[in-house]
């Protein structure tokens, strides 16, 4: 089977949560600036756990450590680089380089959502702590911590392929329309949304096409032509999309 059909296979058996997540209830709920402040500070440790999947990725497929030596295939050592170059080192809407985790915490701190435990979150984690002790420390909903440690088993535990199946296919693109054009109405008139409208925007740009466009070239690339190489990654691709349920859940009933 060509990597084309491979990878249409693979969105095919995701499809039903996939439906599941971008219907969800969450959104119809999300009905004012409140909500979307308590959707934030739950949904940014997904951000958060976005880039760590993203430099472990980079980590497996390019060489950084010392000394150099060429390492992997140039056209996926590319294709990662190129992404996190976007990840790690965007602009803000004023021009300003900054990583899309750092720009979704500016869009809290400007809609008033407090960041203070995904601050002492880092801080923990600076301080030597691991990431499963971090999120008990500050007493995170489960919903959180069961989602940022399935992404951490990944990290930790599975091949190259099957993060780049995790990334590309448990994480991007599963913020639906109508949450995007919500975000647009509340901002009219509640000019302090202006930043998250911004974050949203760019996330689409960005990652909805171009980036998406480049991580199912890596999948292709790290996967081949391994039967069971795919089936390792439809599987971790649909066990992430179930843990993203399980956070939409969680936000729901904190937002009720």
């Amino acid at each position: 089977m060509s990597s084309n059909k491979q990878i249409e296979a693979l969105q095919a058996a995701l499809q039903p949560v996939r439906q599941e997540l971008i219907n969800h209830a969450l959104y119809n709920s999300l009905q004012n600036i409140d909500h979307i402040r308590t959707f934030t500070e739950q949904h940014v440790y997904a951000v958060w756990d976005f880039m760590s999947l993203l430099k472990s990725l980079q980590r497996h497929l390019t060489c950084v450590t010392l000394p150099w030596v060429p390492q992997g295939n140039g056209n996926t050592r590319y294709l990662i680089n190129e992404i996190v170059l976007g990840e790690e080192t965007d602009v803000d809407e004023h021009g300003v380089r900054m990583s899309h985790f750092e720009l979704y915490v500016k869009a809290m701190q400007q809609m008033g959502a407090s960041t203070s435990t995904v601050e002492q979150f880092l801080q923990s984690l600076q301080n030597g702590s691991s990431v499963e002790k971090a999120l008990q420390q500050q007493n995170l909903p489960a919903s959180v911590q069961k989602f940022v440690n399935y992404t951490f088993s990944i990290i930790e535990n599975a091949p190259a392929h099957v993060q780049a199946a995790v990334f590309t296919f448990g994480r991007e693109d599963l913020i639906p329309g109508m949450f995007i054009s919500m975000v647009k109405e509340l901002s009219k008139n509640n000019p302090e949304v202006s930043t998250f409208k911004y974050y949203l925007e760019r996330h689409i740009e960005v990652d909805g096409d171009h980036h998406s466009h480049l991580a199912m070239e890596m999948v292709s690339e790290l996967c081949g032509n391994d039967e069971s190489k795919w089936k390792e990654a439809t599987a971790a691709s649909l066990e992430a999309l179930q843990h993203r349920k399980l956070l939409w859940d969680g936000v729901l009933e904190l937002v009720k």
